[in-house]
């Protein structure tokens, strides 16, 4: 029978799954006014993309999840750039439904696995890789993507990690998300060319949902 750190990774994984397995594509969304939020989401979610990371980089990133999580519920909206435990917290009490960190820290493995709040910590090198398995972790953000070897390393990071799927984030554009969809070892794609600045501030919100149904088809090859 499998031990308890087994079926605690296998627990992990099909949760992360559930959530990455809704869209080909994240957006990865720095709100500045939270009055934005429920709006954008809804324009997300009408164009396919109903996970939605609302990155803690903005004083509104807290208030814009809280708004999403109580009046968007076709959405599934968790926190991105949670960078400690106590940010971890935070966006557990304001609703996110996971949590994305850009690097993984001692501290962030354990708030997840006392929380068992869904997380995908971030890995760049195969030292990473090898440390999140090692705590239990077979899901991955590969971050920053373009940076650190984009498709040709998450190719060559195939072979010694077969069981690590990944959602690389940094640098990836319609140009080339179909690249990035179509390796086996991908599970999600992040990408912050979803909600353009100047859209936002013009509340162009079906602009918004075409960039989104494009993307999805894009991702899925169509």
């Amino acid at each position: 029978m499998p031990d308890k750190a087994t079926e605690k990774t296998v627990e992990r994984t099909a949760a992360i799954d559930a959530i990455l397995s809704r869209a080909p594509v994240i957006p990865v969304l720095v709100v500045e006014d939270a009055t934005q939020a429920v709006p954008l989401a809804k324009a997300l979610v009408a164009g396919g993309l109903s996970v939605l990371e609302i990155t803690l980089r903005s004083a509104a990133a807290l208030e814009a999840i809280k708004r999403i999580a109580a009046e968007v519920p076709e959405a599934v909206v968790g926190a991105g750039t949670v960078l400690n435990a106590a940010q971890f917290a935070a966006a557990q009490l304001a609703g996110a439904k996971f949590v994305i960190s850009p690097g993984a820290t001692d501290a962030l493995y354990y708030t997840a696995k006392d929380t068992g709040l869904p997380y995908l910590p971030a890995v760049a090198t195969a030292s990473e890789v090898m440390r999140a398995l090692e705590q239990g972790f077979t899901r991955a953000k590969f971050f920053p993507a373009e940076a650190m070897g984009g498709i040709r390393a998450l190719q060559s990071l195939a072979g010694p990690f077969p069981q690590m799927r990944f959602c690389p984030t940094g640098g990836i554009t319609e140009a080339n998300l179909a690249a990035y969809a179509a390796l086996p070892n991908v599970a999600s794609v992040g990408g912050s060319w979803l909600a353009p600045a100047d859209k936002l501030a013009a509340g162009d919100w079906a602009g918004i949902t075409a960039i989104a149904k494009r993307a999805v088809q894009i991702a899925k090859g169509a």
